[in-house]
């Protein structure tokens, strides 16, 4: 119980639950083999890959036998932009505490007991979930990244016009006539073919215009996590008066200097809001190289246009189109007194599958659990927008 405690002041989700699970498995594992024991606990307790040096860190310090010296525990020293504290060794004792040890060790107590100080602290994962990217300070922005950086991205499979030898309702043709050739003739075996599937590809256009500018450079942290955690390939653009593709430069292995180069590949950044021209250059100038094999589009913007609403609605239709999903996302949708009423917002709104929120952290989850639900959902004719709660949603 009490190394459940120190685990949860850890940071570590280890419930009471958890702990039955593991006082129930002790049954059939023995404490006093302590390789079984550790791999028992790690599997029980730990559920994030990120958890596990934590863990053994504490087991190691928690189980040994103790040495005559004390250790702590030091959460004092956590900040929300560095990732879960760490065991550390005490500072040598004093003089005092020595010449207790020493005649403890003569009265025959070769071993003192040791000790773990847990001094609780609060969850910054969970007051940072609800906070305004905008309204961050620079000691929970530098946490939010990596908070973000953390997070796990799946669009899931879609099924392809090919097929594959497996275990479907088509026969393979081809594979029966040659094993029937092998045989001689004879029709041993019935193979069938199944479709195959592959990655859906992801296409993020963000608007980095002056009204977006609180928003812009965590959002393109978020485009450049997103890029990292996917297998396939995402393709990224931005645009405030034009359109600027990010993709190459977004590859880097090094957050901050991908950022650098974004800002001397944009020539644009924090100007007007010319929405409808962007698209119109994406459509005609990308759409063909991008769009293929059932993209999905996210549109960051909070609609602010200032060019030609008409050219905005024509450039939506043909984008809406082309690709499987269009999903528009709105910082500015997360406050509850929000309505589309723009210009902008009223010109694209008919062309948009999914409107949602992108203002903390708690939207970005959302919008994972989301995008999961959609990719593997063939497009069915469009019905109109409907509000639900803080989105609008187009209901299949």
């Amino acid at each position: 119980m009490l190394f459940g405690r120190l685990l949860r002041a850890l940071g570590i989700d280890v419930n009471p639950g958890r702990m039955v699970d593991l006082v129930r498995a002790m049954e059939h594992v023995s404490i006093g083999h302590k390789a079984d024991f550790y791999f028992t606990a790690r599997s029980l307790l730990v559920h994030e890959r990120n958890e596990l040096p934590l863990f053994d860190e504490a087991f190691d310090l928690f189980w040994r036998k103790p040495a005559g010296e004390g250790v702590w525990l030091d959460l004092n020293s956590f900040r929300p932009e560095e990732p879960p504290p760490t065991l550390i060794t005490p500072p040598q004792p004093e003089v005092a505490a020595e010449n207790e040890r020493d005649s403890a060790a003569e009265d025959g107590d070769e071993e003192t007991q040791e000790i773990i100080e847990i001094t609780r602290t609060y969850s910054q994962r969970e007051l940072l979930q609800q906070k305004d990217f905008a309204t961050l300070t620079k000691e929970e922005l530098t946490a939010v990244r990596w908070l973000m950086a953390q997070m796990v991205w799946d669009l899931g499979l879609r099924q392809t016009r090919r097929m594959r030898s497996g275990h479907g309702r088509q026969p393979d043709l081809r594979r029966l006539m040659r094993q029937n050739l092998r045989y001689g003739g004879e029709l041993l075996e019935w193979p069938s073919r199944e479709p195959k599937f592959k990655p859906r590809p992801l296409i993020i256009i963000a608007d980095i215009s002056g009204s977006m500018e609180q928003y812009t450079r965590l959002l393109l942290h978020f485009t450049y996590g997103l890029a990292k955690s996917l297998t396939q390939k995402v393709e990224s653009f931005v645009f405030s008066t034009r359109l600027t593709r990010i993709t190459r430069q977004l590859h880097g292995r090094d957050l901050d200097h991908a950022l650098t180069e974004v800002a001397g590949h944009v020539h644009d950044w924090a100007g007007g809001t010319r929405i409808g021209n962007s698209l119109k250059t994406f459509n005609y100038e990308w759409g063909r190289r991008v769009l293929g094999r059932g993209a999905i589009v996210l549109l960051i913007s909070d609609g602010w246009d200032r060019g030609d609403p008409e050219l905005l609605r024509g450039e939506m239709a043909r984008l809406h189109r082309t690709c499987h999903r269009l999903i528009w996302l709105n910082p500015l949708l997360g406050s509850a007194q929000y309505e589309p009423l723009t210009r902008g917002m009223q010109a694209a709104l008919p062309h948009i599958d999914d409107f949602l929120p992108v203002h903390n952290l708690a939207s970005l989850e959302d919008l994972a659990r989301h995008l999961q639900t959609v990719t593997a959902v063939s497009r069915p004719s469009r019905q109109p927008i409907a509000l639900k709660g803080a989105a609008f949603i187009n209901h299949r």
